[in-house]
């Protein structure tokens, strides 16, 4: 492999793991608003848009169970914002589904497996 694609891959790698905080903080402040105004469609794709750009790129720069993991909550919000009558009873439990991703995240976002 060419050294200087090496070192350009490399340097976006590093460039993304700067920012997964704030790509992290976008999902959390999704998730506040979530439970500050309630989950209603505004607050929900919100959530869903912070979880989907984790989702589809966090794998290609070497964060993939990060990417599963947000993926997988991805489904579920999308099941939510689908079927907004049940929102009011599935909330609390997606709640808690984002306040661990965010904790391990926050622990080690580059981790190769989900360990909540």
């Amino acid at each position: 492999m060419d050294p200087d694609f090496r070192a350009r891959l490399r340097a976006l790698n590093e460039k993304y793991a700067a920012g997964v905080p704030s790509l992290m903080q976008a999902i959390a402040d999704a998730q506040t608003r979530c439970n500050s105004e309630g989950p209603r469609q505004e607050q929900l794709t919100a959530l869903h848009r912070g979880l989907h750009a984790v989702a589809g790129s966090a794998a290609t720069f070497g964060f993939a169970a990060l990417g599963q993991e947000c993926r997988r909550i991805e489904q579920l919000v999308r099941a939510l914002l689908n079927e907004p009558g049940n929102v009011m009873a599935q909330w609390p439990a997606l709640d808690t589904q984002v306040s661990t991703l965010l904790r391990w995240a926050e622990r080690d976002a580059a981790a190769t497996h989900f360990n909540a």
